[in-house]
């Protein structure tokens, strides 16, 4: 089982198609198989033990992908955006290794040890360097084999190395994704950054389905929509600050977009009101709202199109708050949510979410394989089921407040502020308190007119139990996000202990 199955599955069928890029001057499946044999036998020639990838959405993704598949060494995007010590220090770890990167990151990593630099522009013009090309079929076929190192976003500590391997991700594709079944004019833009697992599942699902990809080097939501325009775009993945940007772009611009037949959104929290709105300037789209982690190859529970229709159009409260749910698990795929003693929690408790099933990797390369003796994997998150089997994710559980006593989940304490029409985002955290232990902070970010401290408190209150009230409140312009999407409360957090505001 390798990676390259999938690729030889759709250029079989698909060859002519283009696979990547503009749809008149593109890259054809063909071609992209061509490419990944070059680069594979450079990687064979050359004393790399990895294919480091750091550079931006781009035509030397897929290429990547499978190229170091076919040589049967680990692919390793990291994240460009990195200050120079931590991209450094991400690429020692990788190295010996063979480095794909445009030109500044090339540059910032010259002095790196270990490191086959090769700019990104050079490469595509000459995949091979003058290596002979891999012999068609020849990848090896281990399933145990490490097919993806991906570093964690390291919201809660240094990034850990995830460990991704073929079987892992294959069984992903092979039970999520329908082979061949996209039309010869869709295609899927792709907007989140390599290093991210959306990126992985991503190339293989479009390879696999026959749909073109059309990267998107830097996110801007003016260029993303009119990027969909301009190369008739059907299908996007997102994370949620993206999709909220979006939604307020077009609701900017008073447009819809009416092509788009399918959005994908995940890798953090969502908001119900910025989904309800998506779902008018997206007329024609069906939603799936995606959770997943890095270490389980991408997405175990969806919320998917037909649910989110029904949920958005229900008269019952209960109903529609669904769409604020992470959906049901996928085939194949089991969710446990236990208590603290390991025990499974009551249907609409909160506790920790277990995850099974053949996707489920739970392994880094620092600390081998977390999963128990039954496969399950402890995805450190906190949330619960509901009587229908939707998950409901309330945050990490570092996130969880504890006060006197008393787990409290950001999430709903966020969900209510955002409840108010002038609370644009909301961030909920714990800080130090002498009497508690821990007390609620908020911060929000408002439209005119703002809402008091008062207000926000008075509606929290009506909504939740009093000890949900933030005893502090702050009005800021905007909440700290990693450039994949996730909350960083421990910035906040800092924030707050040291500079403490009364509300």
């Amino acid at each position: 089982m390798n990676l390259m199955m999938l690729l030889e599955m759709a250029v079989t069928a698909m060859g002519d198609r283009v696979a990547l890029g503009p749809l008149d001057r593109g890259i054809t499946g063909n071609r992209l198989m061509g490419d990944a044999a070059a680069l594979a036998g450079r990687l064979r020639a050359s004393a790399a033990e990895r294919l480091v990838l750091c550079d931006e959405p781009g035509a030397v993704l897929p290429v990547a992908l499978f190229g170091a598949a076919w040589a049967g060494v680990p692919y390793v995007p990291i994240n460009y955006r990195l200050p120079d010590d931590g991209l450094r220090e991400l690429a020692e770890r990788a190295a010996p290794a063979l480095v794909l990167a445009d030109a500044s990151s090339a540059d910032r990593l010259a002095t790196v040890d270990g490191l086959d630099i090769v700019e990104r522009d050079g490469f595509l013009a000459d995949p091979a360097g003058g290596a002979p090309a891999a012999e068609p079929g020849d990848w090896p076929m281990d399933p145990d084999a490490t097919a993806v190192l991906l570093y964690t976003s390291g919201t809660s500590g240094p990034p850990k190395a995830a460990v991704l391997r073929h079987r892992h991700l294959v069984s992903y594709v092979f039970g999520t994704v329908e082979f061949a079944s996209a039309g010869p004019d869709e295609a899927h833009i792709m907007a989140v950054p390599p290093y991210h697992v959306a990126s992985v599942s991503a190339q293989l699902s479009q390879v696999y389905s026959g749909r073109r990809i059309v990267p998107l080097p830097k996110f801007d939501p003016d260029a993303w929509i009119d990027e969909v325009r301009a190369q008739g775009v059907t299908h996007a993945m997102l994370v949620p600050t993206m999709l909220a940007r979006i939604v307020d772009a077009l609701d900017r611009r008073g447009e819809t977009l009416d092509t788009v037949r399918f959005v994908s959104y995940g890798g953090g929290k969502s908001h119900r009101t910025v989904v309800e709105r998506a779902l008018e300037v997206f007329p024609a789209a069906g939603f799936s709202h995606a959770y997943g982690l890095t270490e389980t190859s991408s997405t175990v529970c969806v919320m998917g199109p037909d649910d989110h229709r029904r949920c958005a159009a229900s008269d019952d409260p209960a109903e529609r708050a669904r769409l604020a749910s992470a959906g049901r698990p996928l085939p194949g795929v089991e969710v446990s949510v236990r208590c603290g003693d390991g025990t499974e929690a009551d249907t609409g408790a909160a506790g920790e979410i277990w995850v099974r099933g053949e996707q489920v990797a739970g392994e880094y390369s620092e600390g081998g394989s977390q999963l128990d003796g039954d496969g399950w994997f402890c995805t450190r998150d906190s949330g619960h089921l509901d009587e229908a089997g939707y998950l409901w994710v309330h945050g990490r559980n570092d996130d969880i407040i504890i006060r006197g006593g008393e787990n409290m989940s950001p999430g709903e304490i966020e969900d209510a502020l955002l409840t108010h029409p002038a609370v644009l985002d909301a961030a909920a955290f714990g800080v130090p308190s002498r009497e508690w232990g821990e007390e609620v902070a908020v911060c929000v970010v408002t439209r005119s007119p703002a809402p008091t401290a008062g207000e926000l408190r008075d509606l929290v209150r009506a909504r939740l139990r009093s000890s949900r009230v933030p005893a502090r409140v702050e009005f800021v312009e905007d909440l700290p996000y990693n450039d994949t999407g996730k909350l960083l409360r421990r910035e906040l957090r800092r924030r707050f202990t040291a500079d403490p505001v009364p509300g």
